[in-house]
């Protein structure tokens, strides 16, 4: 049997003030258009299963265009694959916090659709001989927990969806959803089953050879920079879904080319530099983007830069980097207070140029003052006067 195990799809996200020529969010139409091109491989792939983990919409109430969409995609799957059952699983995101809040799901139970919202279902295909434990987000925040095991004497294939965040996962870089029930390998119980398909987590995973994330198919909050770190330690550069042939639970990786990219330039240490000297650098990373920065979602991180410094920067450059890319970061940040214990002899003391060429050079000017020769002419009066030299 082939499953085709997707998650994270957050349809309607919005982002950005960038908009279609239809006077849409283009940020929202790079997700759409990114779970579009999940389900042309899909056709193409032909699974005998689908399975959404979670996180079909970015919020409880979606807007109306993220609806329809999901209308018109779940029903290319019903066209394109009418032997396939759908299974669409409520995460974090499209569970309602009141229990009298309705799900915007259940429309899609009139596609076809197996949808699972609040309490666990389990959801048997005679002609697939398998068995599916569909446990939603909401499930696993009660005082009481499911027990995510499978039942003995049914189908020979026993597959896991469910949606929650495993262990400290992504903690480190700031990757991780928050909101998700936390659980452990114990809560898990892995090994009792073929395949284990999570959502929640928005990079491709491996928890246990048998246990995915399928990760999400765009870059989403939070932090989609740290989700490309991430992707580098594991060798997998990307989004897409998985495709799991069972039994064995092998896994397929399947690429989904992103409407655009999001690219990290090289970081720059401005620790010493003027702020034209940090122009020149900054317009040098901005040229030797590959690919280039036009249309894409970019940041550039620069450290050490003191607040004056950001302040002299040619801002009107910076504004034609925000023009050419659909969105460019200039990440400006500032030294690190360093604060230092006394321990025996005193140290020495700056004398009064130095001081008065540390605060010049962190003063705020107009733009169309140099810095460097305001400062060194600062300099210059202070030290005639303590030579008592006429001005």
């Amino acid at each position: 049997m082939k499953l085709a195990h997707l998650a994270d799809l957050h349809l309607g996200f919005r982002q950005f003030d960038r908009q279609t020529p239809k006077g849409g969010n283009q940020r929202e139409a790079d997700v759409a258009l990114a779970f579009s091109r999940a389900v042309d491989d899909l056709l193409e792939q032909r699974p005998d299963l689908v399975v959404f983990a979670g996180d079909i919409f970015h919020s409880v109430r979606p807007t109306n265009p993220a609806i329809l969409f999901l209308f018109q995609q779940l029903q290319r799957i019903r066209v394109g694959l009418p032997e396939a059952p759908v299974i669409l699983l409520a995460g974090t995101h499209d569970t309602p916090r009141t229990v009298e809040t309705g799900s915007i799901l259940r429309l899609y139970e009139a596609v076809g659709a197996e949808v699972v919202i609040d309490s666990p279902r389990r959801l048997v295909f005679p002609r697939l001989d398998c068995a599916v434990l569909a446990v939603p987000h909401q499930a696993l925040m009660g005082a009481e927990r499911p027990a995510l095991r499978p039942e003995r004497g049914g189908p020979t294939l026993n597959v896991l969806l469910t949606h929650f965040q495993f262990q400290a996962l992504g903690e480190a870089r700031g990757t991780m959803e928050y909101g998700g029930a936390l659980l452990g390998p114990d809560d898990l119980a892995a090994a009792q089953w073929d395949y284990v398909a999570l959502g929640h987590f928005h990079v491709a995973h491996e928890v246990f050879p048998n246990a995915w994330y399928a990760g999400a198919l765009e870059y989403l909050p939070p932090n989609p920079w740290g989700q490309l770190q991430d992707e580098l330690e594991r060798g997998r550069v990307g989004k897409g879904y998985l495709l799991v042939d069972l039994p064995g639970a092998r896994v397929h990786f399947r690429a989904v080319a992103p409407a655009r990219r999001h690219i990290e330039l090289e970081p720059i240490h401005g620790a010493g530099l003027t702020a034209k000297q940090l122009d020149e650098k900054i317009a040098e990373a901005v040229r030797a983007a590959k690919p280039a920065i036009d249309g894409n979602v970019v940041r550039l991180l620069v450290w050490d830069v003191a607040r004056a410094t950001a302040h002299d920067l040619d801002h009107q450059a910076v504004r034609a980097y925000k023009a050419r890319a659909l969105h460019f970061q200039l990440d400006l940040r500032r030294p690190e207070a360093r604060y230092h214990i006394g321990v025996g002899a005193p140290a020495r003391r700056q004398t009064l140029p130095e001081t008065v060429r540390d605060f010049l050079s962190r003063r705020l000017l107009d733009a169309d003052v140099p810095r460097e020769e305001f400062v060194q002419s600062g300099v210059a009066y202070v030290e005639q006067a303590g030579s008592g030299e006429p001005a």
